[in-house]
């Protein structure tokens, strides 16, 4: 495994990032959960992501437990807060409130003094920005949080939060942040990247592998198969739903001798390109079993050639959507090629 600065902080995370957004607590059980956990740690993974909502909290704790008796120092530990984890008008968002009392709840769930990584899930338009930034930087001061980061925000959003930052001092400055980003999802790229490359914020990618449509697993005109997200229970099939089609899944097969000829499975070569950008960190995966964590973290380290990335997008060719005015949030949008 490989690390990387985040950003142009001194916090240093594994390139592949353990995630349990859909997983724990949801569609895996603990032995599970705990296996690819475990899978994760024998892979050399270090850094560790959830959220607050995920489950209820219920994946929070779920980890905090797969992850007791690991020393603690060695873990970069990060989750979220802004989605609404209960019915009550303070239950969502990034008040004070809400921010202080999601972080203190999330600590106890995960079995922590402190996470390494606290991020505002999404922007909050109905919180002043300032108010959001001082209470996070209330929880640096306090120890509770080592590193500020965000998710899904657009470029103008964090843009304006680094001007306040800059206004209020230095320890509320965002140093991450966290999009979906694959082959067919690159909306981060007019936008976001250049700015946060300028910035020094560092981003932590979620969805490297398209909800798992970029591993060829599912075939155009036939049933998802038994076992994968697209045929369980939950809200897994809810979401990968939005990126099943038969045109973007025979495109997907073509990328099949790419792979082969980089020696690689078809997820390794997915979470590869993602790790090729300059200005990623990490690539954040998430498992079912323990051996598809031990095969995604393979992809730590690789390489590859510029003859190969370049038919990787002459091969997806107008299937790419890279509109910036989606950056705001994922689930409002439905890409065109979902439909096909």
């Amino acid at each position: 495994m490989e690390h990387r600065a985040l950003g142009r902080s001194g916090l240093w995370v594994s390139e592949i990032i353990y995630g349990n957004w859909l997983t724990h607590g949801e569609s895996v059980d603990r032995a599970a959960a705990t296996a690819c956990v475990r899978a994760a740690l024998d892979a050399g993974i270090t850094t560790f992501d959830t959220a607050d909502v995920y489950a209820q909290g219920e994946a929070e704790v779920v980890l905090g437990e797969a992850l007791r008796g690991v020393r603690r120092e060695s873990l970069e530990l990060a989750t979220k807060v802004c989605l609404p984890t209960g019915t009550g008008p303070n239950d969502r968002g990034l008040s004070r409130k809400h921010v202080l009392e999601s972080c203190h709840a999330s600590l106890r769930r995960l079995g922590t003094d402190y996470v390494d990584l606290y991020q505002a899930h999404r922007f909050d338009q109905r919180t002043p920005l300032e108010e959001t930034l001082v209470a996070f930087d209330d929880l640096v001061r306090q120890g509770k949080v080592r590193y500020i980061g965000v998710s899904e925000w657009t470029a103008a959003q964090i843009s304006e939060a680094l001007t306040l930052a800059d206004e209020l001092g230095p320890t509320r400055r965002i140093v991450a942040n966290q999009p979906q980003y694959n082959m067919l999802w690159r909306v981060i790229e007019p936008e976001v990247l250049p700015l946060c490359r300028r910035e020094g914020i560092a981003q932590i990618v979620f969805q490297p592998l398209a909800q798992g449509v970029l591993t060829g697993k599912y075939l155009p005109g036939s049933a998802p198969p038994a076992g994968s997200r697209a045929a369980g229970a939950g809200r897994a099939p809810r979401f990968i739903g939005r990126v099943l089609g038969d045109a973007v899944l025979d495109r997907v097969q073509r990328l099949r001798p790419l792979a082969d000829q980089a020696g690689l499975t078809m997820a390794q070569l997915a979470i590869a390109w993602t790790l090729r950008t300059d200005g990623i960190s990490g690539a954040i995966i998430g498992a079912t079993r323990p051996e598809q964590v031990t095969e995604n973290a393979s992809a730590a380290g690789v390489h590859l050639t510029p003859e190969i990335l370049a038919a990787i997008d002459q091969t997806l060719g107008d299937l790419v959507d890279t509109d910036p005015t989606k950056t705001a949030d994922m689930f409002a949008v439905k890409p065109e090629w979902a439909a096909a």
